[in-house]
């Protein structure tokens, strides 16, 4: 995995593995009572093939920071960016700007793009002209320890 740090996030591309599945149970996890044992079919994985759709495009992040902790993106967690989507409003995107890569919630108004944040203790960011601003990618999914 090639590893790249820029700011706030930490990039990684994917290397590809092959054969890398893990054990998959075909049936969901009870979160209230315990099911049958015998209920489970076992299956192999790859969350490479269920996370990501465009493997030329994808990458993953490391966030750092708290300003998207009420999207349920917390210091460290794994993003899977995705490059090859479109960016519109209410996506969750990393961009850069002016320097810095940030990921941030997108809001699209007429000819205005803001970057929201979703922690009430940073401030939301508006985009002019004088700004040097990218959306880098769409954030797919979150992979988080527990």
């Amino acid at each position: 995995m090639i590893k790249h740090k820029s700011g706030s996030l930490t990039f990684f591309t994917p290397d590809a593995v092959d054969n890398a599945a893990g054990q998959f149970f075909d049936t969901g996890i009870s979160a209230g009572f315990p099911s049958p044992a015998e209920d489970f079919k076992e299956h192999r994985l790859s969350l490479d093939e269920e996370l990501v759709k465009n493997k030329e495009a994808t990458f993953y992040a490391k966030v750092s920071g708290q300003s998207m902790i009420g999207a349920g993106l917390d210091d460290n967690d794994l993003l899977v960016i995705d490059r090859s989507l479109e960016p519109s409003n209410n996506k969750i995107a990393v961009c850069f700007l002016d320097g810095e890569f940030t990921v941030k919630r997108l809001r699209v108004s007429k000819d205005e793009v803001w970057l929201q944040p979703e922690n009430p203790n940073y401030p939301i960011i508006k985009i002019t002209e004088d700004n040097n601003f990218l959306i880098w990618g769409i954030v797919t999914n979150v992979i988080k320890k527990v």
